[in-house]
């Protein structure tokens, strides 16, 4: 990638995480779990990485707005709608995962 100033930087970057959760809004069909499964990482956690970010630069953000701004909608309304009830194999994979990762 190019030299770029920081700013141009910030907005790149600000950009991607915009078209990400835009993209994850979309794909309600996925569940958290696939995502941690294949990722390591899933909705909340970005959720939770915003609401770091916020808290370190200041900005007074709750968990149940950072929720809100990644899921477009609140959290308990997501899941009333979206979340399924995750599998065996789901549950498995998701164990062996963090087994690793520990």
């Amino acid at each position: 990638m190019p030299e770029i100033d920081p700013q141009t930087q910030t907005e790149l970057e600000a950009a991607v995480f915009r078209r990400l959760v835009s993209h994850l809004r979309t794909r309600t069909d996925v569940q958290n779990i696939d995502l941690m499964n294949l990722a390591g990482f899933c909705r909340n956690c970005l959720s939770n990485w915003l609401k770091d970010a916020a808290d370190e630069t200041g900005v007074p953000l709750t968990k149940d707005e950072s929720r809100e701004a990644v899921y477009g909608m609140p959290y308990s309304e997501w899941k009333a709608k979206h979340q399924t009830e995750a599998s065996p194999e789901q549950q498995a994979g998701f164990s062996a995962s963090q087994a690793q990762d520990h």
